[in-house]
């Protein structure tokens, strides 16, 4: 069974930084794994994507500012942000999809997800 469970976020000025993690389980390593976002009223937006074959990619929103990355035995997620805005505030969420990542993928795609923690920007 494919867990995820998180750790880290909380509160931070903007220009700050601050690190997520996700202990990751039960997966294949052909999964895609990724991190989304969703602040209230709005639809979760991936702001890393990992493919199996460890390319990462990032929407231009956070590209130069995020950096996600895995530990060498690609049990753990890492969510790296720097220079946070007011805009990053959000509910964040690593994921898991068992068909691999695709073009076009969506946040509805991500069949297992994280319980989500709380990034707080203020300004």
């Amino acid at each position: 069974q494919v867990q995820l469970v998180q750790s880290g976020g909380g509160s931070v000025e903007t220009g700050g930084s601050l690190r997520l993690s996700c202990a990751v389980s039960g997966y294949a390593s052909d999964y895609c794994l990724g991190w989304l976002r969703q602040y209230r009223g709005r639809r979760r937006e991936t702001v890393a994507e990992i493919g199996a074959d460890g390319t990462i990619r990032y929407p231009d929103s956070v590209k130069g500012r995020f950096t996600a990355s895995q530990d060498s035995a690609k049990s753990t997620l890492y969510l790296q942000m720097n220079d946070l805005k007011p805009e990053d505030t959000a509910i964040y969420y690593c994921a898991a999809e068992k068909w691999g990542c695709y073009t076009g993928m969506t946040s509805g795609d991500y069949g297992y997800w994280g319980q989500g923690t709380q990034v707080t920007v203020s300004s």
